[in-house]
């Protein structure tokens, strides 16, 4: 791959959580070519070791983990195992998070008269399943939290480092049907907040991304149909979007790399950066 710019990250140590996926893994690719080591950390190992094998093919350093990050013997084991092989994580990116569809709502908009059909197979706001919102809550938030905890250890005690978060557009402007994820995300922008507030003494930097609509193998299926044309929700994004595209991965590089140099954003902290083609900024009028 070739990346916008390069930043010098030689003798860093990068985990990238998520790192198989779409989006995550051009992340990783991206650090790597820039000099870091790159622990790609993922549940599949197989999308994990794919990724650092194409990695390993361009000349890079990489290690494939499996981690889980709603669990924190994993996290620690997968940190203990990274600092074996490569040494200590002074970047991190915490990459995973999704969403479910029991925190999802089938209409946009509630009809009160759906109230009166007890025998509906579709899900209103006063269907959403707790344990849907608890598991979206719990990848997005915990899901950073905890691989927050179990990474930045060794980057406070020699009091330099960076973390990126990847929250959401919709932490800024909620989307219909998605409150869970919505709410979630929200949730990761302040925490980024937070974060780089109570890391500051530290050394470490915490910031985030926030993507507009790129297409993953999440969302592929309710963006576009079968034969690849578009769905009317992708229909509606797109006409609120200003520059009228989704979003490529390599989008998200150049803003990625800013962040984690600390010679060219070492005063920056604190900040979402949205990447999403003016989605936010965009009232439809």
């Amino acid at each position: 791959m070739s990346v916008p710019f390069k930043v010098e990250l030689s003798g860093q140590v990068a985990v990238v959580t998520g790192g198989g996926g779409v989006l995550c893994s051009a992340m990783a690719k991206a650090l790597a070519e820039c000099g870091a080591a790159v622990a790609v950390a993922d549940l599949k190992i197989e999308a994990a070791q794919r990724v650092a094998d194409e990695i390993a093919a361009a000349g890079g350093n990489a290690l494939a983990v499996t981690c889980n990050v709603l669990e924190k013997e994993s996290l620690e084991a997968a940190n203990a195992e990274i600092e074996k092989a490569l040494g200590p994580v002074s970047i991190l990116v915490n990459g995973a998070g999704g969403n479910h569809p029991k925190g999802t709502t089938a209409m946009e908009y509630l009809n009160p008269d759906d109230l009166l059909n007890a025998n509906r197979d579709f899900v209103t706001f006063y269907d959403l399943d707790p344990k849907g919102i608890e598991f979206v809550f719990n990848l997005n938030v915990l899901g950073t939290l905890l691989p927050s905890q179990a990474f930045t250890k060794q980057m406070a005690l020699k009091r330099s480092g960076s973390v990126i978060n990847v929250s959401s557009m919709n932490a800024f402007r909620p989307l219909t049907k998605i409150p869970a994820y919505s709410a979630a995300k929200a949730a990761i922008s302040n925490f980024t907040q937070w974060m780089a507030v109570h890391m500051a003494k530290a050394g470490i930097r915490v910031n985030a991304i926030a993507p507009g609509f790129f297409l993953t193998d999440q969302n592929r299926a309710l963006l576009t149909n079968p034969d690849g044309s578009l769905t009317p929700r992708s229909e509606k994004i797109l006409s609120h979007t200003p520059m009228g595209k989704f979003g490529e991965p390599d989008d998200l590089l150049g803003a990625l790399l800013w962040l984690v140099s600390g010679e060219a954003a070492g005063f920056v902290t604190g900040v979402v950066v949205p990447i999403d083609g003016g989605f936010a900024a965009y009232s439809g009028v």
